[in-house]
């Protein structure tokens, strides 16, 4: 690791984890079955998990990790190797803007999630988005050998993507609280969300999509 990658991971990676563990959880059912796609190491999840002892996860992944704090199932990233409506929910944290297809990945979400889809990812919105989205993602996952083609999307590509799959917003959150003062000014300002999709037909309480 360069002396980047160890400030990150020494500093910022524990960090996230738990905000974006917290935050999510409290988008989270407490109970039922939950599948993490793109699960990394399961850290998250495990995080997730002590908070709600009665949620049952597992997770798909590329690349699988020995030492994954889940079960954790390979996939061609495409595909996911479930039947219809096997989950609850599907969760992705910071996978969908890695995918060559984020459309089909999360058609095949809507596929085997009854119930919600959970997202955290990124928003191509602002000032230097695009640059300052590439260096975050080359500091934490360049060297885990993670496909890298910066597909990031803005606020409304997101928003036409779920139209399309009549995936309704009932959950929105931009300000996340992953970097402490002065990095969030960066690194923060609104190019993470987290967005609480249901999947029923009618379904969900019809949240407003964020600015």
């Amino acid at each position: 690791m360069n002396p980047v990658e160890r400030l990150h991971e020494a500093y910022g990676s524990s960090r996230r984890a738990r905000v974006l563990a917290r935050q999510l959880a409290e988008q989270l059912p407490p109970r039922g079955r939950l599948l993490d796609v793109g699960c990394g190491d399961g850290e998250i999840d495990r995080l997730i998990g002590e908070t709600h002892p009665d949620l049952q996860m597992e997770g798909i992944d590329v690349l699988v990790r020995p030492d994954a704090s889940i079960p954790v199932t390979a996939f061609d990233g495409r595909k996911i190797p479930h039947p219809d409506d096997s989950f609850d929910g599907v969760l992705f944290v910071d996978v969908l803007h890695h995918s060559d297809d984020a459309t089909e990945l999360l058609r095949e979400a809507r596929r085997v999630a009854r119930d919600f889809v959970l997202i955290k990812d990124h928003r191509l919105n602002g000032l230097l988005a695009g640059p300052t989205l590439r260096f975050m993602d080359d500091v934490g996952n360049a060297r885990h050998g993670v496909a890298l083609p910066y597909n990031y999307w803005s606020h409304e590509r997101w928003h036409e993507a779920f139209e399309s799959l009549t995936l309704e917003v009932t959950g929105w959150k931009q300000e996340l609280g992953i970097y402490p003062w002065p990095a969030s000014w960066v690194f923060g300002r609104g190019l993470h969300f987290i967005a609480r999709l249901g999947v029923a037909a009618g379904g969900g309480s019809g949240a407003a999509g964020g600015p």
